[in-house]
């Protein structure tokens, strides 16, 4: 691009004080810092960002304050700067954890809008004037921003959802959030070593496994999973030990007795409620003795996750690797079909993205892989009357190869 006509007049001082190849070097440096400062600008500084949510299920606004709240609160990104408006119940605490530049009182802006009247204003009010005071004409949202304060803002303020990420620096994980996910890594370990203990002191009474007098079941051993990962300062949710044909919805829960010489599925995924990131790992056990059939298919997804972790790396399609496992899967005589009515074989995604959602962006198998993405991996294979089987553990993206996050043992047999 040719220069403005004051920069070429800059760029001839400057050829006849340095010479032509120093000042050629200089100019270059100069125009790519201004790209760069230019770039900045544009994508931090000039666009004006509002959240409006609960930071204990929004990701976005907790990446953005780290702080945790219950209730909506509002947070404001204007000119680089970082604001969020809290009530004064919270405003202490706000004041001591949240990582914002400045902090507004919701009381304060409440008290403006209701002036003499005896009726308290509506949150939509609150917001409106508080986007008014600062000169807030456009901003863009979150896809999932409240429906009822756009319409209430749609006036006033022009909201323009994101299309993909809103802080598209949550793709790459820092250093410190890597540590944060092994942290909840290890919560879910201490889960899975619980489920591993109880199924080892249970004993076969019958089909079904007997523990601490009673019955086995799913949700004695779920209890004990959960119980150990909230001893272990983890917040469980939704842990799924399932045996037998219910293994083979891979969402479900699990229920009733569990049964010796039977696959069962533990998938843990429990959040670490100190910083919000998730942990999530799968293991699938055998309490007795495995056949033939079901030690081969116990094989053949660990196999098929091996594949995996193989090709993992920075610029490699994700769908080529998911079409690989399914194409071994194929060979090894497990096809992905329907069979009377019901789906069996492989028939979920390899992997997605863990961080401050336990299913966030991206799925392995829809883009081309990244460095610092960090990703679940786990093929699976479910078939009724056989069983289901899924091994899944947490890595990192690297340039070559990727690194495994995770660090309990797989075992067939317990």
């Amino acid at each position: 691009m040719d220069p403005a006509p004051p920069a070429r007049s800059a760029k001839k001082l400057a050829s006849k004080l340095l010479g032509r190849r120093l000042a050629s070097d200089l100019w270059l440096a100069i125009g790519a810092l201004a790209i760069q400062f230019q770039t900045t600008m544009t994508t931090t500084n000039n666009e004006t960002r509002l959240i409006v949510a609960p930071s204990d299920i929004d990701a976005d606004m907790l990446y953005a304050t780290k702080f945790w709240a219950g209730d909506p609160f509002i947070f404001l990104q204007q000119n680089g700067k970082r604001t969020i408006v809290l009530s004064d119940l919270e405003m202490g605490r706000g004041r001591r954890t949240a990582k914002v530049d400045e902090f507004v009182s919701l009381n304060q802006l409440e008290r403006e809008v209701q002036g003499k009247s005896k009726q308290a204003p509506a949150f939509d009010k609150i917001l409106g004037h508080f986007l008014r005071k600062r000169g807030v004409k456009s901003a863009v949202v979150p896809a999932n921003f409240p429906l009822g304060y756009a319409r209430a803002l749609a006036n006033d303020v022009d909201l323009a959802p994101t299309n993909g990420l809103f802080w598209p620096e949550r793709e790459a994980k820092t250093d410190e959030e890597l540590k944060l996910i092994g942290r909840a890594l290890r919560i879910t370990e201490t889960g899975l070593k619980r489920a591993m203990e109880v199924l080892k002191a249970s004993k076969p009474k019958g089909k079904k496994l007997s523990w601490s007098r009673k019955t086995l079941t799913s949700e004695i051993l779920r209890a004990e999973i959960d119980s150990a990962m909230l001893c272990a300062g983890g917040t469980p949710t939704n842990t799924i030990v399932a045996g037998g044909d219910q293994a083979c919805d891979p969402h479900e829960r699990g229920s009733g007795p569990l049964y010796a010489d039977s696959l069962i599925i533990l998938d843990i995924f429990p959040r670490d409620p100190r910083s919000g990131y998730w942990g999530d790992m799968t293991r699938t056990v055998v309490r007795g003795r495995a056949s033939d059939a079901q030690r081969k298919l116990w094989e053949t997804v660990k196999e098929g996750q091996e594949l995996a972790l193989r090709e993992i790396q920075d610029g490699v399609d994700g769908m080529k690797i998911h079409k690989a496992i399914q194409a071994l899967f194929k060979k090894r005589g497990y096809p992905t079909e329907v069979r009377n009515g019901k789906n069996v074989g492989f028939f979920h995604g390899t992997g997605h993205g863990l961080g401050l959602e336990i299913h966030e962006y991206p799925r392995l198998q829809k883009v081309v892989l990244k460095e610092r993405q960090v990703l679940t991996v786990e093929p699976g294979l479910y078939y009724p009357a056989l069983g289901g089987v899924r091994h899944e553990d947490v890595v990192v993206v690297a340039k070559t190869g990727c690194r495994v996050l995770s660090r309990f043992p797989k075992q067939l047999e317990i």
